[in-house]
């Protein structure tokens, strides 16, 4: 095996030229995919991601099998996914235990779809694994669209969304309607869970819904710079990895798993430079203060 055989940047440029919807579906969906992120990880529903990516992945299945269109059929399953989760879920024991469940009945339904698909094998791999050059214009324009319906959403409820997400009980007494949050949040979150699953596939979503926020909020706590540190970095992790898929002969998402990786690690390096230097100094201003009867 030659690195040739990983990557070959012969006709990049022609390549690249064809590759202009995949791009500007990748920069929407790193983008709004960090930002949505954020309350994934104050919220703690990591969890949720993956469940609801699963009956996105047989929504999308379905639409293969059936003729319909993939983007749909995906952004089908994951709102049925995410409502399940948002109105039955309102509590963290029963949110785990519904996407628990949601989780294999997807994926089984899935793969029931899919093994009665004869069309092309690379549809069937790539609604796993993710695909860049299957973004036609029709489908560009649903996951733009989604991608914007989902950041001008989380642009309305921001402000009571984070109250509600880092403190419930104390938004609840002032009168936040956490419920209709919860549900509306979800709803977002499906939409967004179905266009990335469309873009690096169902089994790796997290890589641009967590890990983007994940390694923000290991350099910051501020509520400005980490959306937008979260919204960067998924927007390098899509696009780096779709520019680099384009020469590599590997499917897109080992790229974006692999760039929203090394983020992630570079900022908890970051993070752990930052606290040993902490430590470091808080222990020399105690070991430099004179105790109270030294000096008589």
């Amino acid at each position: 095996m030659s690195w040739s055989d990983v990557f070959s940047f012969e006709d990049y440029g022609a390549l690249l030229a064809l590759m202009t919807n995949s791009l500007i579906a990748g920069a929407a969906l790193g983008i709004v995919g960090g930002l949505i992120g954020v309350f994934v990880m104050q919220r703690d529903m990591a969890f949720a991601v993956h469940g609801i990516s699963e009956l996105s992945f047989a929504g999308a299945a379905a639409a293969l099998l059936f003729g319909g269109s993939v983007v749909v059929g995906s952004l089908g399953g994951a709102l049925v996914a995410a409502l399940l989760i948002g109105v039955l879920g309102a509590r963290a024991r029963d949110r785990n235990s519904i996407v628990g469940v949601l989780m294999p009945f997807g994926l089984g339904l899935g793969i029931l779809f899919l093994s009665l698909y004869s069309g092309r094998s690379a549809n069937r791999f790539g609604l796993l694994t993710g695909q860049i050059v299957s973004v036609s214009n029709p489908d560009l324009g649903w996951l733009v669209l989604i991608s914007a319906v989902v950041l001008v959403g989380l642009i309305v409820v921001w402000n009571p969304l984070r109250f509600e997400s880092l403190d419930p009980q104390a938004a609840e007494a002032r009168g936040v309607p956490t419920r209709g949050l919860s549900i509306v949040f979800m709803i977002l979150l499906g939409a967004i869970v179905a266009a990335a699953v469309h873009i690096i596939g169902a089994l790796l979503v997290m890589a641009l819904l967590v890990t983007p926020a994940a390694a923000a909020m290991r350099v910051s706590n501020s509520p400005l710079v980490v959306p937008l540190l979260s919204a960067g970095f998924g927007l390098v992790s899509a696009v780096g990895g779709i520019l680099l898929a384009i020469a590599g002969t590997l499917p897109v998402s080992p790229y974006i798993t692999t760039i929203s990786f090394a983020i992630y690690l570079a900022c908890r390096l970051m993070a752990l430079r930052r606290e040993r230097a902490l430590r470091i100094r808080h222990e020399d201003r105690g070991a430099h203060t004179v105790p109270a009867g030294a000096a008589k």
